[in-house]
């Protein structure tokens, strides 16, 4: 299976290490990042939530607007809108991006973030009410028959939707979170399950626990996996490990650039709520380096509000190191750099064409090797063998 690559665009250009200019909203910018993205080859761009950003809907009609062939994977947290007129939206938006929507399911790991937007539900409550909106979400893009339904947090009746996604049968869903209760309802109904970059170890743990609880749900098919990482190239290794170490040394001296996105993510403690952040920040306890090339640091000098581990090296190295996870089942990379802009153009020059090149030369060995059939195969040994018999009945 071909790798899916995702970016990730925003309304200006920030990060960690780059304050915010202007305006929130910079159309001109969001047109540059999204065809920057297009023409770097990446398949997708996550556009992200919080509840002081832009609307993520919005971004994409824009940005999908002004690209011809991107797609785009919008954060959506179910609870805010109805699970029918959210249907609704996804598939205009489907219709009029000629099929290039997905939706991330993003259930909350944050009490405080919630209730900015006046949601009081526990997590575990949220986690039950997510799964009830996907149910809906998937049957009000399919059903050609109106539908009655009564749950524990919605209740409708003869709903039928006249505008369906270009997408057959429905938009993807990609899913996110690390707790065992996103695993059950994730594993129900994510197409794409994905997660933070930990080591390669942890990592197959997780899927190890997404497929079980997949199977638990009655699937035969588990999800397909994404994971994340912040990748810092040089164009040697010694500069690579220098430029991480001036990102490290950035954000040590004084937070820039993400300052309300780590605050929606930390609890009453000062520490993040969410599984996700708390395993990254486990993961860093445990040392700086892991594996082929992933680097901790940044992810505790950051308290790990997002995916914030980093791959360091080499075009060559990172591309290797994320070829280790394609090894161990992953399908989808969601890549980002510190330095969004010029990171994603990097990307597309020197490591997106080493990772592929590689999974298409491992796609063909394979499909040669399907080609060699037992009865190939037999037939090949017997014309092997068959000189050596006449040689030996010669000797004798």
């Amino acid at each position: 299976m071909p790798v899916e690559f995702i970016g990730m665009i925003a309304t200006q250009e920030a990060s960690e290490i780059k304050r915010r200019p202007g305006p929130v909203v910079d159309p001109d910018f969001v047109r540059r990042f999204a065809r920057a993205y297009e023409d770097a080859g990446f398949d997708r761009v996550l556009i992200g939530y919080s509840s002081s950003r832009p609307d993520g809907l919005q971004v994409a009609a824009y940005a999908a607007a002004h690209t011809d062939r991107l797609g785009f994977l919008v954060a959506h947290r179910p609870g805010f809108m109805a699970p029918t007129v959210a249907a609704r939206a996804f598939a205009t938006l489907d219709q009029f991006s000629g099929g290039r929507i997905a939706l991330h399911a993003i259930t909350g790991g944050s009490d405080a973030e919630q209730r900015r937007d006046g949601d009081y539900l526990s997590k575990d409550d949220r986690y039950a009410r997510t799964d009830e909106y996907l149910e809906i979400l998937k049957k009000a893009w399919t059903s050609e028959e109106p539908f009655d339904h009564e749950g524990r947090f919605y209740r409708l009746e003869d709903f039928v939707s006249a505008v369906r996604p270009a997408q057959q049968p429905r938009i993807p869903i990609y899913f996110g979170g690390s707790s065992e209760a996103a695993y059950r309802v994730g594993g129900k109904h994510a197409d794409v399950f994905a997660l933070w970059g930990e080591p390669l170890a942890e990592t197959a743990q997780q899927m190890a626990a997404v497929r079980a609880a997949a199977a638990a749900q009655g699937r035969t098919t588990p999800p397909r996996f994404s994971v994340s990482f912040r990748p810092i190239l040089g164009p040697t290794e010694e500069l690579a490990w220098e430029r991480a170490h001036r990102i490290l040394h950035k954000i040590r001296s004084g937070y820039t650039g993400e300052e309300d996105f780590i605050r929606d993510r930390r609890g009453p403690d000062g520490q993040p709520q969410n599984v996700g952040s708390q395993r990254l920040l486990a993961v860093a306890a445990k040392g700086e380096r892991h594996d082929r090339a992933l680097w901790t640091p940044l992810a505790a000098a950051t308290g790990a509000p997002g995916n914030s581990t980093a791959l360091v090296g080499t075009p060559e190295t990172v591309a290797q190191a994320l070829l280790d996870y394609v090894d161990i089942g992953v399908t989808t990379l969601l890549i980002r750099g510190y330095d969004p802009y010029d990171d994603a153009i990097d990307y597309g020059r020197h490591l997106l064409p080493l990772v592929r090149a590689e999974v298409e030369r491992r796609e063909r060995e394979q499909a040669r090797a399907r080609q060699t059939t037992p009865e190939t195969a037999s037939e090949t040994a017997s014309k092997t063998t068959q000189p050596r018999d006449e040689t030996a009945a010669l000797g004798r």
